[in-house]
């Protein structure tokens, strides 16, 4: 389907065109119209299919249509994120898809100073991308009101709901409207997680595009390795693969943080992006890796819900993750937008469990690689 087809105003259509869109992907070709109807909305699709978009387009429409004198920093859309990485990324594509607009929007998180955003907020914007703990720093300092919320979003919501966030939520919750619209995005959702989503939506259209499978054109394969081996093969493997833009996933900061001076000191251009750094040190990290200064960068888990760069070529499970869910987010890091990629995992012999569990989710086998650990073992 076209983006024409839904009728947007003029502006959201130069900013479509800008941001180089064509035709609207199936969650956003599902989504929109229910959205456009001021329907509460649980949207479930993997990691890749255009969530983004399928939110912003009908939030940027409203938000025309209904123009209001603005006599004080009283922002109508809340989008509530779990890392400031998602934040940053959602607001630059308002800023794309708004800039034919008068349309103001602001990225709040902690990490950084609270004054330039206060002051941002009290010259008025019409969105707020936020992560709960800041937002909550500002509501109690009276930084901005959301009485005038006429959307909420909480996009990877299961995420944010497993990290702990539900009591800022539900805290920031009591300080919106009860006559809202409420729309819910996440990759995945358990169903423990579902059911505490469903009481914030009102008779919700829950649609749902394949969401519990990474995308088709990712390549699957998995390596039996011994931990102590794994830094020596994933050397090898750079040095003899075309991997123009690589994920490498651990699972502790520690583990991200060593790996990536490890690589660097081997001559390979690495950064690694974590918990620990700096918001301008995570920043650094993401344009660098965007630009491609690093082709290598070394994450943890949480940062897979901010990483949105297109072209990353493969994704190596450095870690075995504990679920096939968060299997999905990593490796649907590669294969966007319909363009193919390579995902690598790393595993114990005694992991034959979780690859079996990955497999039946793929609904097909994953290529045993085995033999290049028994090829760098024998180099070794």
């Amino acid at each position: 389907m076209n983006f024409t087809q839904f009728d947007f105003h003029p502006g959201i259509y130069a900013g479509i065109r800008s941001a180089g869109f064509t035709n609207a992907t199936p969650i956003q070709e599902k989504t929109i119209p229910s959205i456009l109807e001021g329907k509460d909305v649980l949207g479930l699709a993997q990691t890749g299919t255009g969530k983004t978009a399928a939110f912003l387009l009908p939030i940027l429409q409203h938000l025309l249509n209904r123009r209001v004198e603005k006599t004080s920093a009283q922002p109508r859309a809340l989008i509530m994120v779990p890392t400031r990485e998602l934040a940053e990324q959602i607001y630059g594509n308002i800023k794309k898809l708004a800039a034919h607009t008068t349309i103001k929007s602001i990225a709040v998180y902690g990490g950084v100073k609270k004054t330039p955003q206060i002051k941002i907020l009290r010259g008025g914007v019409d969105i707020v991308v936020a992560c709960p703990g800041r937002l909550l720093d500002l509501l109690n300092e009276k930084a901005l009101t959301l009485k005038s919320i006429e959307t909420l979003v909480l996009d990877e919501a299961d995420q944010m709901l497993d990290m702990g966030f539900m009591p800022d939520i539900q805290r920031i919750i009591r300080y919106l409207p009860k006559n809202r619209q409420s729309l819910v995005f996440s990759a995945t959702m358990p169903r423990q997680i579902e059911h505490m989503v469903q009481t914030m939506l009102h008779r919700p259209v829950k649609i749902q595009i394949n969401h519990k499978r990474p995308a088709p054109s990712i390549r699957h394969s998995w390596i039996t390795v011994r931990k102590e081996e794994r830094t020596a093969l994933l050397k090898k493997m750079f040095s003899g693969k075309d991997m123009t833009s690589t994920l490498v996933f651990t699972r502790t900061k520690h583990k991200a943080k060593s790996l990536a001076c490890q690589l660097k000191k081997s001559g390979y251009s690495a950064a690694s992006l974590q918990g620990n750094l700096s918001q301008n040190q995570r920043r650094k990290a993401m344009d660098g890796f965007r630009n491609g200064s690093f082709n290598i960068l070394v994450a943890t888990d949480i940062a897979a819900r901010g990483i949105d760069v297109s072209g990353v070529s493969h994704v190596i499970n450095y870690d075995l993750p504990d679920t096939v869910e968060t299997y999905i987010h990593r490796t649907g890091r590669t294969g966007r937008a319909d363009q193919s990629g390579q995902a690598y995992t790393f595993a114990s012999p005694s992991d034959g469990k979780m690859i079996a569990m990955i497999e039946k989710n793929l609904g097909r086998k994953m290529k045993n690689q085995s033999r290049l650990s028994m090829e760098n073992s024998r180099q070794g």
